[in-house]
């Protein structure tokens, strides 16, 4: 006959596959190299580091965390392309661990993500300042980089990048700013509108007679309009 198991006894079992499920995992954390589990931590929450580096090695450098030697690509080094790793032999840089394996032992490091985000935290601080000091009817002087169907973005002298809407570009009527425009062609533009961290600009406000009325900040922008004239159009130069 099949024994039957008490309310008692199933407890008593539960008890014991919790109690051996502790004593597992107990194990298992002693197994664990704590330098190891320490190095993923730094990788799990994008510490920054101060290393020196000891080593140059075929396509990198060599540098220590913890006792535990780590490699840095060549191309992690920094934003520019590195020719001699001979130079950067003793120097102090800052890394983040980006590749922890502990059955290779492979450790791998880089400087890179760490200047990426400073540069561009740098541009969006100059696109602040840069924004602080502009306003609407600023007569200002940029460059053409680049044609659409619908107007010409214009580079301008301070760094920030506006947007010359087709029907702004001339008093005449233009089928396509090709037509008129070309990549690289220094211009002169008026601010008619400052929205949502984008420039609206004219060229057509500029050919404006005295005796006729001129743009002004109740421009409404286009709804073509929708491209990021700002951070995005700061950064489009900047070697990451």
């Amino acid at each position: 006959m099949e024994e039957k198991l008490t309310m008692d006894d199933f407890k008593e079992e539960l008890e014991a596959s919790y109690k051996a499920a502790e004593e597992s995992g107990a194990q298992d954390s002693e197994e664990l190299d704590p330098v190891w589990a320490t190095l993923q931590q730094y990788m799990d929450d994008k510490e920054v580091l101060n290393v020196k580096i000891g080593g140059v090695v075929n396509a990198g450098v060599i540098a220590y965390v913890d006792g535990v030697r780590g490699f840095i690509p060549a191309s992690r080094l920094s934003l520019d392309h590195v020719d001699d790793l001979n130079e950067w032999l003793n120097k102090k840089i800052r890394v983040r661990v980006i590749t922890v394996d502990p059955e290779k032992k492979r450790l791998v490091l880089s400087a890179r993500e760490i200047l990426r985000d400073e540069a561009r935290a740098e541009a969006k601080q100059k696109e602040k300042e840069a924004f602080d000091q502009i306003k609407v009817g600023d007569v200002l002087d940029g460059k053409v980089e680049n044609l659409k169907d619908y107007g010409a973005f214009i580079r301008l002298a301070n760094g920030l990048s506006g947007l010359v809407h087709v029907s702004q570009i001339s008093d005449k009527r233009v089928t396509s700013p090709e037509k008129v425009l070309k990549v690289g062609q220094d211009v002169q533009v008026k601010v008619i509108a400052i929205k949502d961290g984008k420039l609206s600009l004219s060229m057509k406000a500029l050919l404006v007679k005295e005796d006729e009325p001129a743009e002004d900040e109740h421009y409404t922008m286009p709804k073509s309009e929708n491209i990021s004239t700002n951070l995005g159009s700061l950064l489009a130069n900047l070697k990451l």
